[in-house]
């Protein structure tokens, strides 16, 4: 029996892997660690707490710190981190970035600081595509010889992480890896995301807000196979290696949401163009073919399926 602790594990992506790793495999114990900040919701694994108590424990903590950390991989005898915990959202680095830099970048610093303490045998970061900067539409995907080259604050921290990390693995031997993923939809994402917030304001038969002119690209995937690419990065990754996650569903935003309205029977009316942001990218797009050949992980949900 090996023990993980998952940081950010009552978020969107973190309770979804921590559901599909107690589901599906028998051999991991898991240790979760969020500070339950808005988007941390412990009803996302309140079903979790109460039929895996033997295979799961969580505790309420910052990821920056350390003490408390250091206890916790003490006493749980920890063999690996992966580091789900993020400021995420765009909008709210663009309003105040400070929170960002301090869990993204510090909250990343004091994990690997432990996993070089305690010598555990993987540390795993989960980033997004989003380090990269933009595509033009007729660019080819990003793939992980692309350079950082990020253009909103939260993405800045991110690339930061991803550049820390990669400076521990150099300078320290630290074992790691890193995912970058396209962009997750699916059960437990937080309200404020394009997919939620839509279906909530379209069923709701509320204005449906879309930056710009809806042109932005995305790829999208559904969060179940970005959890299956993390387990296949973090059984089988290659030391020191980064893996792209993509979903190969590119679809620009006012596209997606005309799916959901057609699939939500709500008529197209209730779109309503607004200002777009500052640094908003133009498209993003994931070459995944790495950890496709070497781990023979593709995603295997389409956008439509997922949706509904």
């Amino acid at each position: 029996m090996e023990t993980l602790l998952i940081t950010g594990g009552m978020g969107f992506i973190g309770s979804n892997f921590i559901r599909f790793i107690l589901n599906s495999i028998d051999n991991f114990k898991i240790i979760n660690v969020d500070n339950l900040t808005y988007a941390g919701n412990p009803e996302n694994l309140k079903d979790i707490t109460l039929n895996h108590s033997n295979m799961y424990k969580f505790y309420k903590t910052d990821i920056s710190n350390f003490k408390v950390l250091d206890n916790i991989t003490k006493k749980e005898n920890i063999d690996y981190i992966i580091n789900f915990a993020a400021e995420s959202h765009v909008d709210r680095s663009i309003n105040n970035s400070t929170i960002f830099c301090t869990t993204n970048i510090l909250g990343t610093q004091t994990l690997l600081n432990i996993t070089k303490k305690h010598k555990l045998q993987k540390f795993l970061q989960i980033s997004t595509d989003e380090v990269y900067g933009a595509l033009d539409f007729n660019e080819s995907p990003f793939d992980e010889k692309t350079s950082l080259s990020p253009n909103n604050p939260y993405s800045a921290t991110k690339a930061s992480a991803d550049l820390l990390v990669n400076a521990y693995y150099k300078t320290y031997g630290l074992p790691i890896n890193i995912t970058r993923c396209s962009n997750n939809y699916g059960p437990f994402q937080f309200p404020e995301k394009l997919v939620p917030l839509m279906i909530i304001n379209a069923v709701n038969n509320k204005k449906l807000p879309i930056y710009g002119k809806g042109i932005n690209i995305r790829d999208w995937i559904y969060v179940k196979d970005h959890c299956e690419a993390i387990l296949s990065v973090l059984l089988n990754g290659k030391i020191g290696e980064t893996y792209n996650i993509g979903g190969d569903s590119e679809t620009s935003n006012i596209d997606l949401v005309k799916k959901l309205l057609n699939l939500l029977n709500k008529p197209e009316s209730l779109i309503t163009f607004v200002r777009d942001r500052p640094g908003h990218d133009l498209r993003y797009a994931m070459n995944h073919e790495k950890i496709t050949n070497k781990l023979k992980w593709e995603p295997k949900i389409n956008l439509e399926d997922g949706l509904k």
